[in-house]
């Protein structure tokens, strides 16, 4: 079962710059075997082009690495907090897609102007609160994964498989790590769509 998440990972990862989402390796996809309750995840500084499946890596839901050889990403507890809390969930991207980005890092939620919108997105994309001073600092991914949390009480990520992280960037979510790249792609377009 996990080689085949490892090979859903990379296609994901690599699906991301080809879609163009991705600069540099601003960004990662992960998915969730739940059975076991391990995550792959993308390994960091890798470049995208060059990612092959056995170099993802195994995490618990603790971010402990428990197979692979090389560092995950480094947004992997924002990965691993999201999976404990949006339990329905099987698969997480994380990009700096120019337009998104735009919007999460005005701090503004992206609104629903129509049905393309709509038919990803229950509603305007949110965008969570900024993080203090305190938060930012050497526990950032993780409170960027509780910030997310936070601005969901009472909503259900299932119908908003999307988020914008205040000052940084946007998350998605899906059912699958492929059903979270569609989103991100979604999320990019209705965004540029929103400025034009």
């Amino acid at each position: 079962m996990l080689e085949a998440l490892r090979q859903e990972v990379c296609a994901a990862n690599q699906a991301l710059a080809q879609h163009g989402l991705v600069t540099l390796p601003w960004g990662n996809a992960s998915g969730i075997d739940r059975a076991q309750g391990l995550v792959v995840i993308k390994p960091s500084g890798v470049a995208y082009a060059a990612l092959r499946p056995a170099q993802m890596v195994v995490v618990d839901l603790d971010g402990n690495v428990v197979d692979g050889g090389l560092r995950p990403s480094s947004d992997t507890p924002t990965h691993v907090l999201l999976y404990r809390h949006f339990t329905a969930i099987g698969g997480i991207v994380h990009t700096h897609s120019r337009h998104a980005t735009a919007f999460a890092q005005a701090r503004a939620a992206i609104p629903c102007l129509g049905t393309t919108h709509a038919d990803h997105f229950d509603g305007a994309v949110p965008v969570t609160r900024a993080l203090t001073a305190a938060e930012a600092g050497p526990d950032y991914e993780a409170n960027t994964g509780r910030v997310v949390v936070e601005c969901f009480s009472g909503r259900d990520p299932c119908a908003m498989p999307a988020v914008l992280v205040a000052g940084h960037g946007p998350f998605t979510w899906g059912a699958t790590v492929q059903a979270a790249v569609d989103n991100a792609i979604a999320l990019e377009a209705v965004a540029a769509m929103a400025l034009a």
